[in-house]
C-alpha cells in the first residue's frame, strides 16, 4: 500500500436499541423489551443520512431481535449499498451461553438477516465483543455456520471482554481455535506480542467445507509500553477528547499503513433517549457526551476515509 494513497478504514454500526445494551441486561431482563419506547430505526436513519452527505459506506452488525421488528430498515440500509453482518440474535454475551445455544442464536439472526436483504451475511460481531479467551469455541461454529469474517475480539484488558494477548491486525483462524490456544499458536502467553498473524492455526477437516477458515479483523488499538489502547470508537469515542481517536487511527494508518477499524451505536448519537436506572458505572458508560458524538462522527468523516468491513479489512494486507 503506497504511502501517496489514503487508507481506508472500516466504518461499523453495532444496530442495537439503547434498552439492550449488555450493562442494563440485569434491570431490563429480555421479556421486557416490547415494553420500552424504540429509537433504533430512527437513530439509524439519521446515521444513514450522516454516512449518506459524507459519501461512506459502512457495515451494519444488526441484531435478529431488531430486524425482525424493523424489516424495512434492514432493506433501508442494504439498499442505500451498506453491508448488513450479524450482531446475533438476543443480545446475550457469548461466554454465557452454550455452544449449542450459540448456534441457535448466529443461526437465527443469519436467516432472518438474509431472508430481508436478499444477500448473503458473511461477517458477524459478539454483542459487548464477548468472544473471549473463555468462548473461543465460538469461532469454530462461525466457520462451521459458514461466516466468512467475525469482529468480535478486542485485544485490550476489559471487565467484560478483551483477549489482550491477540493479534491486532486481521488475522486467519482454521477449524480448531481450542487448539490453538493449547498449542500455544495465536492466543494465549504463545501468542507473537501485537503482531497479525496470518495463517495461523489448524487446518479444517475436509467435511467442514471451510476452506480458509474464518477471518477475525480485531477492534482497533495503539500499542506502547507493552500495552494496548483502544482508539476504535464506541465508549472510549464518547468518553476520551475526539483527539485521542484522531491520533490513534492516523497512527494506526501512518506509522502501522493499517486500516483501523471504527464502531459505534445508533444510541450514541441521540441524548434525548429515555434514562435508565442502573449502576452508577454503567450509566457513566452509556450516557455520559452522547451530546457530542454525533458532531464528532462528522469530524471523524471529514479527517479520514472509510469504508465496509468487506471492502477494507478483508482486503488489506
Amino acid at each position: 500500500m503506497s504511502d501517496s494513497i489514503p487508507i481506508v478504514n472500516a466504518m461499523t454500526v453495532d444496530v442495537e436499541d439503547y434498552f439492550q445494551v449488555s450493562a442494563f441486561a440485569s434491570v431490563v431482563p429480555r421479556d421486557r423489551w416490547g415494553e420500552y419506547e424504540s429509537r433504533v430505526a430512527a437513530n439509524t436513519d439519521r446515521l444513514l443520512a450522516i454516512f449518506a452527505e459524507s459519501g461512506v459506506h459502512a457495515t451494519f452488525f444488526v441484531l435478529g431481535w431488531v430486524a425482525e421488528r424493523e424489516p424495512s430498515l434492514v432493506r433501508r440500509i442494504a439498499g442505500a449499498g451498506h453491508e448488513i453482518a450479524s450482531h446475533g440474535y438476543t443480545h446475550r454475551l457469548v461466554y454465557n451461553q452454550t455452544a449449542a445455544e450459540f448456534r441457535d442464536d448466529v443461526r437465527r439472526s443469519k436467516a432472518v438477516l438474509e431472508s430481508m436483504c436478499g444477500s448473503p451475511v458473511v461477517g458477524y460481531r459478539a454483542p459487548s465483543f464477548s468472544i473471549t479467551e473463555r468462548s473461543l469455541w465460538a469461532l469454530d461454529v462461525l466457520i462451521e455456520e459458514g461466516f466468512t469474517y467475525d469482529a468480535s475480539v478486542f485485544p485490550i484488558r476489559h471487565d467484560r471482554y478483551g483477549i489482550p494477548s491477540a493479534p491486532r491486525h486481521p488475522f486467519r483462524v482454521r477449524h480448531g481455535a481450542r487448539a490453538l490456544v493449547h498449542a500455544g499458536r495465536g492466543f494465549g502467553p504463545g501468542a507473537p506480542d501485537g503482531e497479525a498473524q496470518h495463517g495461523v492455526g489448524v487446518e479444517p477437516p475436509p467435511e467442514t467445507g471451510a476452506g480458509l477458515g474464518l477471518l477475525e479483523i480485531p477492534a482497533s488499538t495503539v500499542r506502547f509500553a507493552g500495552t494496548n489502547f483502544p482508539v476504535g470508537g464506541g465508549g472510549y469515542f464518547r468518553l476520551l477528547p475526539y483527539a485521542w481517536t484522531r491520533w490513534g487511527i492516523a497512527r494506526v494508518n501512518r506509522l502501522e499503513r493499517r486500516p483501523a477499524v471504527f464502531y459505534l451505536h445508533p444510541w450514541e448519537i441521540d441524548p434525548g433517549q429515555p434514562r435508565i436506572s442502573a449502576s452508577r458505572l454503567s450509566k457513566f458508560r452509556h450516557y455520559l457526551n452522547l451530546h457530542l458524538a454525533e458532531e464528532r462522527l462528522r469530524r471523524l468523516l471529514s479527517d479520514f476515509r472509510f469504508g465496509t468491513v468487506s471492502g477494507v479489512a478483508i482486503s488489506s494486507p
